[in-house]
């Protein structure tokens, strides 16, 4: 058996992995990055990319059909269209494409960067060492620093496993036909995202969702956009409702409310979106003597887990399970490995749920001003009163601003609407740079944007609304 000896040894390709290890390498120490599957991980392989892909196909679509069958918001344009048709299985092929971009784009950079990447199922035999069986050899790894980034999974239902018309969101992303009927379980981002995506591209969608509201991590006024627009596509909405069981034979779903009677559903196919977990089996973290909290791997400021040496990044380590943050936690591990002085201070991550409209939020909503005990303002613009809102045919939703009562420093940005995941980076820099209302609404903002309701909104801030 062969044995490497390294600086830093990365388990798992993901954005928190491969981001790390390049890192690492970039500043001089030697690196080995360890993976099991295509670089890229959840997010480029079967998450965040290809799931935007679909979401995209499904807008194009849906705008077609629309313009297809006149109603008002197409033709009062001027546009129309004679018929419209998708062949899934080219939309597939598609979306693969982008995928496969991205996977040697990373391959490249870890390349470029003298990253050796192993190939195979690693597994730890000790908090230093670690054997990778791949398809050819079985290579033993020794290393002074480890850095696990092994993501996460799926969540399963015991009563309801994945397989057959039983779809994860990786299946899903995978159909090469649009079902005539599709039950989402969990009325979170993933299952809201993908079961919009499939309304548009045809499916009559139902969503079952436990709680008594949908997207219940967000407050109840930025998700009523979504919920409205829910209802324009026909989806269908349980709230307070659980899955019991589904039968493919006759492919009904069983459910019960909160009277506890038990119906059924009609669905051709059932997509269980109940959330993700760290992935903590099958590389041996019972060889090591790792801190586990609520089914992830516990860490400090600066991403070290409970033994010396061994740290943990992405998924694996906590919420929330962002590629965002991934990435920054694979770069300052990287930076701390190599001497320099980092810890984990970042005022706040933004979220992105990109259902229609899009949610974005970073900081404190007024909710979590209040539970934080902070004295505070809330001041919003609807896009109803934005010129470049309107010209895109959506003016539902708002941009809202949350700011400390007495130095109107904001402490939050909270936005619903269409296309303002762009905007996330403005809200984030905002925070992290200790912006007042008043900075924001003195800065020169370009017209006609989306930005310029952020604008407005923190006009109204400071008392000086200036278009509504």
């Amino acid at each position: 058996m062969n044995t490497i000896q390294t600086q830093v040894l990365v388990i798992g390709a993901g954005p928190a992995g491969y981001v790390c290890a390049i890192r690492a390498a970039q500043l001089g120490l030697s690196a080995v990055i360890v993976e099991c599957d295509k670089p890229g991980g959840t997010c480029l392989n079967v998450g965040c990319i290809p799931s935007k892909a679909l979401i995209h196909a499904a807008d194009e679509f849906h705008k077609l059909t629309t313009f297809c069958d006149g109603q008002a918001a197409s033709t009062s344009m001027g546009i129309s269209a004679k018929s419209a048709s998708i062949d899934l299985h080219e939309t597939i092929i598609w979306k693969d494409g982008i995928v496969d971009r991205l996977n040697m784009g990373v391959s490249g950079l870890l390349k470029k960067a003298n990253v050796q990447v192993l190939q195979g199922v690693a597994r730890f035999r000790d908090g230093k060492t670690v054997i990778v069986e791949g398809h050819d050899e079985t290579v033993q790894v020794h290393s002074d620093n480890v850095v696990i980034a092994t993501g996460s999974e799926p969540v399963e239902i015991p009563s309801l496993p994945f397989g057959k018309k039983i779809l994860s969101s990786t299946d899903a992303l995978s159909l090469t036909q649009v079902p005539e009927t599709l039950a989402v379980i969990g009325g979170g981002y993933i299952g809201l995202e993908l079961g919009i995506s499939f309304a548009k591209l045809g499916s009559k969608v139902t969503i079952v969702e436990n709680e008594n509201r949908i997207l219940p991590q967000y407050d109840k006024e930025l998700t009523e956009p979504v919920v409205k627009r829910l209802e324009q596509l026909g989806v269908r909405v349980l709230t307070q409702t659980k899955a019991l069981s589904y039968s493919g034979d006759d492919l009904m779903l069983k459910i019960t409310g909160t009277n506890n009677e038990e119906s059924e559903i009609h669905a051709d196919k059932l997509l269980v979106t109940v959330g993700r977990r760290a992935r903590l089996s099958d590389w041996g973290l019972e060889e090591l003597s790792l801190t586990t909290q609520n089914g992830f791997i516990s860490i400090d400021e600066q991403c070290q887990t409970s033994m010396r040496g061994v740290y943990a990044i992405g998924d694996v380590s906590g919420e929330p399970m962002l590629a965002h943050r991934a990435m920054a936690q694979g770069d300052m591990v990287a930076r701390i490995l190599a001497g320099q002085l980092r810890r984990w201070d970042q005022q706040c991550i933004p979220e992105v749920c990109f259902t229609d409209p899009e949610i974005v939020t970073a900081g404190l909503s007024p909710d979590d001003a209040e539970a934080a005990g902070e004295q505070f303002n809330v001041c919003q613009f609807p896009f109803k009163a934005n010129g470049r809102a309107m010209s895109l045919q959506r003016e539902d939703g708002f941009i809202r601003v949350v700011t400390q009562k007495e130095s109107n420093v904001i402490l939050g940005l909270q936005a619903v609407g269409t296309g303002v995941s762009e905007l996330s980076a403005a809200f984030s820099i905002a925070i992290e740079m200790g912006a007042c209302a008043e900075d924001i609404a003195a800065t020169i903002h370009a017209h006609p944007t989306l930005s310029e309701a952020l604008q407005e909104a923190c006009m109204a801030a400071i008392g000086f609304g200036l278009h509504i």
